[in-house]
């Protein structure tokens, strides 16, 4: 499939994917960032995809996996930045896992720490902070479009740093 007969189907593909991410959510700016998500690994699939094929089964998959993933990542970034005298071990958790956890948590806010300023900002006001791009906009005056789009960048930047320092 061409980039140009991908760019005409997401356009057709991405209301039903954001419906996904609003169903999930309930939210309009998680649901965007689910389409957006999922037409971005759609994208990575492209080369296989027949342009006459009906792929619209395949995006809505893909769409429900991005939901999924997004409140995995949303649980362990709640979880893992809270301070560790704040955190209560669970009595199940050895002392081997709370190390495990607490040095996870030094290393996203580590990673958190090196977003550039204004990406650090909102990142912190969308992740942690849970406002919605509607409120960040009020807050700092950047429009709710670039918002989305710093916030997502940040995101990929910390997702992809992290996943690489945890191969190593």
């Amino acid at each position: 499939m061409t980039q140009v007969e991908f760019e005409h189907i997401a356009i057709e593909l991405r209301p039903s994917m954001w419906k996904v991410g609003m169903d999930f959510f309930g939210s309009s700016d998680d649901a965007e960032d689910v389409a957006q998500e999922a037409l971005v690994q759609l994208w990575q699939y492209a080369e296989k995809l027949d342009a006459g094929r009906n792929i619209s089964g395949l995006a809505i998959r893909i769409a429900k996996h991005c939901c999924v993933d997004m409140q995995r990542r949303r649980r362990g970034i709640t979880v893992e930045l809270m301070p560790a005298h704040e955190r209560e071990i669970g009595a199940d958790a050895s002392p081997h896992e709370e190390l495990e956890r607490t040095e996870a948590a030094e290393l996203l806010q580590q990673l958190i720490d090196g977003l550039n300023p204004r990406e650090r900002e909102l990142f912190e006001l969308r992740q942690l902070d849970g406002l919605s791009n509607d409120e960040i906009a009020q807050r700092t005056g950047i429009a709710k479009a670039s918002i989305q789009v710093m916030v997502s960048r940040a995101r990929k930047k910390v997702y992809e740093e992290m996943r690489e320092r945890l191969k190593k």
